[in-house]
């Protein structure tokens, strides 16, 4: 028997070298890099897996000639997990979900496999928890639970056996951190077996048209845990968040080869599993009653749709001669920049007042069309002059104090007038051609223009 090969592997980007070393030339993480051993070499004769996703009858083709009829698709029976994946499950796909501890990772995928169950073959995978355990929840949340298929097992193989005697049309595996694969001389969890596992599963889902489904762990920043060759090997990667005391969870896509990323699904913690949230701006905006400095409304555009949240600023002078500046939800290096860009171009001074902004409602905001938003609010609470209640806002600030326009303005302001809105401020670039009814827009050019306004 040909002696295994040892390599080391760095846990952030894959990266491998010939020996230990405590910091990783690749990415420049430390202490990432660990022993893994590497399976023997087969020949070319009797390789198990070759070409793409194990298929042997590979030719060269023109690019034309390739077919291009759309992938068949099957719904999950909840539209906000449809939309992240982009219209539903693609048979044969990969697909990685993460989250952390107590998120709803586990009882989304329940609830969704006892649903697809009634309909077609579906095997549920637990390396975590008890069979009991599993039947214990379905029970607690009501599910029909007379036709899932359930295996409490952590060998790959075995559980890739089982697959093809009982053909499934999706397999959930939870988790992969705990899988492991026979040929790697490992524990499970390490890099190693997190790596083969999944490519073991990605490859077996594509010889059998299966769809799959891993569970992740998340690291304490928040990102999947195990080697970054985990994401790139599946087509499509969603993130549940949610805080441990709220109630509503969100459902975001990283990664999809079959749709759009940054696709936004909402759901609401209840008693009886995850619930989904059509309305998703409806709850975002539970204003308070009354005017209150501060706070104003902007427009969000997650995927293929328009989302109003509330953006919330708290301008107080520091007893400090280091002022906070503290930002949830949002990036604070932009929050500094929006700061120096108010005092150069806006005329106010507030390197002496302590910041805090917050996005209402625990959404993380990337998209720079909040900014004219955010410091309307900073404006707005250093002054302790409240917004209007109807007032909708929503643009890019640059470094010279202009303002720039953000893609979809016509269906951002659609959807605020849709929520009652009554008066619009928005970059000049973005003013609709055809008058919204009910809704007077103002555009503007400049920074000095919005602070006219207030």
């Amino acid at each position: 028997m040909a002696k295994a090969k040892i390599a080391y592997v760095c846990s952030d980007c894959g990266g491998e070298f010939p020996r230990w070393q405590g910091q990783c030339s690749e990415c420049g993480a430390w202490n990432t890099i660990s022993e893994f051993r590497v399976a023997p070499k087969q020949s070319s004769a009797t390789a198990k897996y070759v070409g793409y996703a194990g298929q042997v009858e590979n030719k060269v083709q023109t690019l034309s000639n390739i077919d291009l009829q759309a992938l068949p698709r099957f719904s999950s029976g909840y539209k906000e997990l449809d939309r992240v994946l982009g219209g539903g499950i693609v048979p044969g796909s990969a697909i990685l979900i993460g989250g952390s501890p107590g998120a709803g990772k586990s009882t989304l995928l329940l609830q969704t496999m006892c649903y697809l169950a009634q309909h077609m073959t579906t095997l549920y995978v637990t390396g975590e928890e008890s069979l009991q355990q599993v039947a214990m929840r379905a029970h607690r949340l009501g599910l029909p639970s007379d036709k899932l298929n359930v295996l409490a097992e952590t060998n790959v193989e075995t559980i890739c056996t089982h697959a093809v005697n009982l053909k499934p049309a999706i397999i959930v595996v939870d988790s992969i951190q705990v899988m492991h694969v026979l040929d790697v001389q490992s524990a499970p969890g390490s890099v190693s077996q997190v790596r083969e596992g999944a490519a073991y599963l990605t490859r077996f889902a594509k010889q059998n048209n299966v769809a799959v489904v891993l569970v992740g762990h998340v690291t304490k920043d928040g990102s999947l845990a195990g080697p970054k060759v985990l994401e790139h090997c599946i087509d499509a990667s969603v993130m549940l968040d949610g805080d441990e005391d709220g109630r509503y969870r969100t459902l975001r896509g990283t990664k999809n080869r079959f749709g759009a990323v940054n696709e936004l699904g909402v759901f609401a913690m209840t008693d009886k599993g995850l619930k989904e949230v059509t309305n998703p701006s409806a709850i975002f905006l539970n204003r308070a009653e009354g005017d209150s400095s501060g706070s104003s409304v902007t427009v969000l555009w997650e995927g293929t749709r328009p989302l109003l949240v509330e953006i919330q600023a708290l301008v107080d002078a520091s007893q400090m001669g280091n002022p906070r500046r503290i930002a949830v939800g949002l990036d604070q290096n932009r929050l500094a920049m929006l700061l120096a860009v108010l005092h150069r171009h806006g005329g106010l001074m507030l390197g002496d007042q302590d910041v805090f902004v917050n996005v209402v409602g625990g959404v993380k905001v990337s998209e720079t069309s909040v900014d004219l938003a955010l410091l309307l609010a900073m404006v707005s609470s250093f002054r302790d002059q409240p917004l209007d209640r109807e007032l909708v806002v929503f643009g890019e600030v640059g470094l010279a104090g202009e303002i720039r326009p953000v893609p979809s303005g016509q269906e951002r302001l659609r959807e605020a007038a849709k929520h009652g809105f009554k008066k619009a401020i928005v970059p000049k670039a973005n003013m609709p051609k055809d008058a919204i009814p009910g809704m007077k827009v103002i555009g503007i050019a400049r920074l000095s223009e919005a602070l006219e306004h207030l």
